[in-house]
């Protein structure tokens, strides 16, 4: 078991209420963009996702489609995220549990897209997520 140190602010809150200039919400949403539900609601209502956009940076978010199939239907947007987030160190992307409610998922299931994630230091993981990497 490899132990990570991960400075606080890499750790998303599990209550995101509100965003910093900068700051990216990053949530789980359909390919449709239809974002009737939990975490993409808050994103459409809040924060700037467009209706309609089911994928990539809208607004102050940044939708991940988690409603399409298994983890691994989910990892090649998992993977554009994680480069689009290298490319823009400028912007601190906040990750929810992407998958992991409405979509059904498990940490342990959606966790491990995020492997490639821990050396970019603008992107923020969720506590379980780490919990399950730093276990692997």
């Amino acid at each position: 078991m490899k132990i990570l140190h991960i400075p606080s602010e890499r750790i998303t809150s599990d209550r995101i209420t509100e965003l910093r200039p900068g700051e990216i919400f990053v949530f789980g949403s359909n390919l449709e963009g239809a974002h009737g539900g939990g975490a993409a609601l808050l994103a459409w209502r809040k924060w700037g996702a467009k209706w309609g956009q089911g994928v990539g940076l809208q607004g102050q978010t940044y939708g991940i489609p988690t409603m399409h199939g298994g983890p691994e239907a989910i990892r090649p947007y998992v993977d554009e995220f994680i480069r689009f987030a290298a490319d823009h160190p400028d912007l601190h992307f906040l990750v929810t549990e992407i998958g992991c409610g409405i979509a059904g998922f498990t940490p342990e299931e959606i966790a491990p897209l995020f492997r490639d994630a821990i050396g970019v230091k603008n992107i923020s993981l969720p506590g379980r997520f780490w919990n399950v990497l730093e276990g692997e």
